[in-house]
């Protein structure tokens, strides 16, 4: 990632100038919060997808900052609903905001930070753009529904939990891609193609996070271990043991998504492995990525091609 980054380092740079500037708020702890959430790491991947999507179709100028802080600072609010609907206490390694300021200061910093992200899209005065992050923020919320009602259901099936992840996770990757095709003046087609390759990595990324999830090293991926299965998400590892597994292995995951918790842990991990589920999920998320690479063959060849390739690549390798 590192590598990958440097061809866009200084727009990162900007990008991180404009979050400082627009997190100023006069109320103290709004401050605290936000600065605390944005600064807390993170690989600016969205954000990096809006520049790398504008860089690909030759756009110059100062509208891919601000429109990638826009996105940063969505994703950033999720993550702080997120957290306090999960009752998380670590990401990235870190305590969560809500742990560290509670559930009331982080709901009411994520808010801010929602509508600050409108505020800074109706700067741009772009109806097409304003669309475009609307109605993701609008589907992400809808995503985050579903997941929910989800929690503790062991009947949810793969399709079901395919339409969880393009709603909650991948429809913000397709919306940074599309706005840096938007800004770059890219025709129909390839504006298309790059909403197409952003809801195809995201998908490939979750899926990826979904097998850490059970397999990952917790000093790198700054989470504990088990975390989806404390919650109850029958996520696709999970989903996968219940239609493949034997009987006893089924009931053993079916018992601890209902349950939720991490005393059947031991359990769940053997069952995952025995069945072949990671793999599985791998596999999945391979796919997702090679339809994602398939979708730029419309650009022409430059380094910002190159690296939205190298993405494809890192969303199914990573560790972390």
């Amino acid at each position: 990632m590192e590598q990958l980054y440097n061809l866009i380092r200084s727009d990162l740079e900007a990008v991180d100038a404009v979050i400082r500037q627009r997190l100023h708020s006069d109320v103290v702890l709004v401050r605290q919060v936000a600065e605390y959430i944005v600064q807390s790491g993170g690989k600016r991947l969205r954000p990096a997808l809006v520049l790398l999507s504008a860089g690909a179709l030759g756009y110059h100028g100062t509208h891919h900052h601000e429109l990638s802080a826009v996105i940063e600072f969505i994703h950033t609010a999720t993550l702080l609903h997120d957290d306090v609907v999960d009752a998380s206490d670590l990401r990235r390694g870190r305590e969560t905001a809500n742990a560290m300021f509670g559930n009331s200061a982080s709901v009411l910093v994520g808010d801010f930070l929602y509508s600050r992200a409108f505020q800074m899209m109706v700067a741009v005065n772009d109806m097409r753009i304003m669309r475009v992050l609307s109605d993701a923020t609008n589907l992400i919320a809808e995503g985050e529904v579903l997941q929910l009602m989800n929690c503790h259901d062991a009947n949810v099936d793969e399709a079901s939990y395919l339409q969880v992840i393009r709603y909650k996770t991948a429809k913000l990757f397709e919306a940074a891609t599309q706005l840096g095709a938007i800004i770059g003046g890219a025709t129909v087609a390839i504006e298309q193609a790059m909403a197409t390759y952003g809801i195809h990595l995201g998908t490939a990324f979750q899926l990826i996070d979904d097998v850490l999830d059970y397999s990952g090293d917790e000093l790198e991926t700054g989470k504990h271990l088990g975390d989806d299965l404390a919650e109850g998400k029958p996520t696709l590892p999970l989903i996968f043991v219940l239609q493949n597994g034997t009987a006893e292995q089924a009931a053993c995951v079916r018992q601890a998504i209902e349950g939720g918790g991490r005393d059947a842990l031991p359990e769940v991990l053997a069952a995952i492995r025995a069945t072949g589920a990671l793999e599985y999920a791998k596999q999945k998320a391979k796919a997702e990525s090679e339809r994602a690479a398939l979708a730029l063959k419309r650009l022409p060849p430059s380094q910002y091609k190159d690296s939205l390739l190298e993405l494809c690549l890192f969303a199914v390798a990573r560790s972390y």
